[in-house]
Parts: structure tokens; C-alpha cells; sequence
């Protein structure tokens, strides 16, 4: 977990508002003069339990959860099982399909154990937002409704992107950044962290607060951590590295990075103090061989998600199977008599056996050539599968017995 111990106050709140930070509203400096205040702050970071996994993105603002927690501020980490009924659109071009109450449930039932990789959850209170999103009546939404445009809403660019094309907007997405406000007034926030996606919707907040308790609020926005591959992290896309990830995973992830993205990850995406980040970046920029800055990312990343034995497992894994062309000795297993027949499929079987995340990207890779079974590259997502050896792109296996 983010450790800032070593510094002062006033260092550790200049890496907070500085480290990962893509704006603070309505000013970094005014924030800054409230964490050095003295006064306890109420934080929050929302989540919608829409998925069941976090990535090291979605870490970038877990972190700074963990940080002001640290400075002994009041923290909230808030699931939105409410607002997850609605669907968040504020970075997508469609509706989301709206989940139920079951789905929200077992999606959150692994979320925290993740998030317990980078928040210490014994100091931060947990809350549910249907605790009072539930309980306003249609005259109190009708009043909340007040405080907001129209305009505002579909002034958003992906809103307008979708209003002229004439795609439809359901009313419950412009009720989201509303409800989403509301959480904020009604918990009495000084400060919301989120990605940049978000900044409409925290300030709806912001608006809330001043113009129901006369009172000024700030939000913190947090830059987005790219994929392996230089695109937005995404299941879809398959270039995410979890934080559920196994060692080997993760570090056979990291080494896949592009060059470009080796500093960025130490910077946001491990805690790493900076000095020693700078170091490495004047190493690069001095032309020392990526390859060994990538090895020491994978090692950190590791350590710090899975601890050191772990890490120097992985490396010596990598090293003997992608350098040395070894297969390795211990590899995920998964036995046919113990899944259905239907997932026998090389495309099902790959997401039963955790090799891929997604069926999606399964469906990308076999018809990419990039999985192997037996050493025979294998094109066709149905092709029904025996006990084998599969390989999937160069780094990840997984052993099919009876």
C-alpha cells in the first residue's frame, strides 16, 4: 500500500495533488491550503459495480484514496449499487445495459478483495448509496432536477455526438450525474476523486454543495493509465493487467509494454518514490536497453501486488520461458471432467481456464493464430479441445487434462 511516511506533510500533499493528477476544481492551490489546514476532510471515490475486476488503472485513483487516508482524513469508499441500476454513459457512445440487483451484488463481492491490494479498508468506511438514493421521493428528485440544465447535459460531448446522430438517450442517463451529485451533498463531501470521465458528474456535486449548503467543494481528477499497448486499458481490447493478474501474468504483461509506457507505469501505476523514478527515466533517456527497465517495472509491479518471493518467481518463470525458450515447469491447469462439455470449445475454455478475460478477446486471439495446442497454431474458435498443452501468445499457457 501507498507509503508517504518518509516525507513531510506538505511533500506528501504536493505528490498527492501532483503524482497521477490530471485537474483539481476549482484550483490545486486552494485544496492544497485545506490538507494543510488541519481540518479532517470527507473523501469519497465512487465505483459502479458493473465489472468484477479491477485493473491497474482503476488503482491510479485507489491510490490517492489510500494516501489521504494515511493523513487521517474521514475517507468513503462508495459502491453505487443505486446508480449502478441507472448505468454511467460518461464514456460511452450507448447505454449501458442496466444490471440488477444480483448482478451488482456478485460483481462487488470480489471488487473489495482486489481494492484490499491497495487500500487498507480498516480505515476506510464502506457505503452503499441506495442507503438514501432510495429513500428520495419523486418530489425530491423533481427538486434536485432544479438545480441543473439541460443545456449542461447535452453541451457533453458524447451526448452530442449521440443526440446528432439520433441515437437514443434514455432520461435516466441525465439523471445520473444527478443522483451521482446527490451522493456527494448528502454525504457532505470537501473532496471527490475520480478519472477525468467523471468530472461532470462530480460536479454536479460541487453544484449541490454550494447551492444547498452554501458551501465550496473540490474535485480531483486522476489521468488514465494506458494499456499494454498504448490504448485505454479494456477487457474488450486484452491489454489490461489485473490486479487479480497472477505473478507470471503480471509480469509477463509488463514486459510486453511499449517502451514509451515504461515511465508512466512506474509513475502512476506503482509506489515507486519519485526521485527514484526520475533515475530511471535519466537512465532511459540515456540509452540504457528498455529491456532492463521493463524487467525492473514487472519486479516492482509484482512485489507490490503479489510480494517479493512472488516477484522473484516470476522473473526467473520469464526468464527461463521467454529468453530461454523453456516451458515452464507449473502452469494453470484445468480438467475437462470438472467443466461442462460445452466449454470444452478452445474459445470457452480459455475464459473457464482464466487464460483470457473475455470471450472477446479469446474470439481475437484464436483467429489472430496466437493460440497453439499441442504446437499447432488453431484458427477456430469451436474447435473442441483434449488434454494438451495450450499456448497463448508467448507467454501464457494452460495445461487441458481428463
Amino acid at each position: 500500500m501507498t507509503s508517504l511516511g518518509h516525507m513531510t506533510k506538505e511533500q506528501q500533499i504536493d505528490e498527492i495533488l501532483s503524482r497521477g493528477v490530471a485537474n483539481v476544481i476549482p484550483n490545486r492551490e486552494e485544496l492544497k491550503k485545506a490538507l494543510l489546514s488541519g481540518k479532517k476532510l470527507n473523501v469519497y471515490l465512487g465505483i459502479d459495480p458493473t465489472s468484477t475486476h479491477i485493473h491497474l488503472g482503476h488503482a491510479v485513483p485507489l491510490r490517492k484514496l489510500q494516501a489521504l487516508v494515511e493523513l487521517g482524513h474521514h475517507v468513503t469508499f462508495l459502491i453505487g449499487d443505486f446508480t449502478a441500476l441507472i448505468g454511467d454513459t460518461s464514456d460511452k457512445e450507448s447505454e449501458r445495459p442496466v444490471l440488477t440487483k444480483e448482478e451488482i451484488t456478485n460483481n462487488f463481492s470480489t471488487y473489495k478483495a482486489q481494492a484490499k491490494k491497495i487500500v487498507d479498508f480498516s480505515k476506510v468506511k464502506v457505503a452503499y448509496n441506495s442507503a438514501w438514493l432510495s429513500k428520495l421521493s419523486y418530489e425530491d428528485v423533481v427538486k434536485l432536477f432544479q438545480h441543473f440544465s439541460l443545456n449542461d447535459f447535452a453541451s457533453r460531448e458524447l451526448i452530442k455526438k449521440r443526440l446528432d446522430a439520433g441515437t437514443h438517450i434514455s432520461f435516466a442517463e441525465m439523471a445520473y450525474p444527478v443522483m451521482q451529485g446527490y451522493d456527494s451533498y448528502f454525504m457532505d463531501t470537501d473532496l471527490q476523486i475520480g478519472g477525468t470521465d467523471q468530472t461532470f458528474n462530480m460536479q454536479a456535486g460541487r453544484i449541490l454543495q454550494k447551492d444547498l449548503r452554501s458551501k465550496e467543494s473540490f474535485v480531483l481528477t486522476t489521468v488514465f493509465l494506458e494499456g499494454t499497448d498504448g490504448r485505454k486499458m479494456s477487457k474488450t481490447w486484452g491489454n489490461a493487467i489485473w490486479l487479480d493478474d497472477e505473478p507470471d501474468q503480471i509480469y509477463g504483461k509488463t514486459m510486453s509494454l511499449k517502451d514509451e509506457l515504461i515511465i508512466p507505469y512506474f509513475t502512476l501505476a506503482t509506489e515507486l518514490d519519485l526521485a527514484s523514478v526520475a533515475e530511471k527515466n535519466k537512465r532511459l533517456k540515456n540509452g540504457e536497453n528498455p529491456m532492463k527497465l521493463k524487467k525492473e517495472l514487472a519486479f516492482e509491479l509484482v512485489k507490490e501486488l503479489h510480494g517479493e518471493d512472488s516477484a522473484k518467481d516470476a522473473q526467473i518463470t520469464f526468464e527461463n520461458t521467454f529468453q530461454k525458450g523453456h516451458t515452464p515447469t507449473v502452469i494453470p491447469t484445468v480438467s475437462l471432467k470438472k467443466i461442462d462439455v460445452t466449454d470444452w470449445e478452445l474459445v470457452r475454455l480459455l475464459v473457464v481456464g482464466n487464460a483470457v478475460s473475455s470471450l472477446s478477446e479469446a474470439k481475437r486471439l484464436i483467429s489472430g493464430g496466437a493460440v497453439e495446442v499441442d504446437n499447432q497454431v488453431i484458427r477456430d474458435p469451436s474447435h473442441i479441445v483434449k488434454p494438451s498443452t495450450i499456448k497463448i501468445g508467448k507467454r501464457r499457457f494452460l495445461k487441458v487434462t481428463i
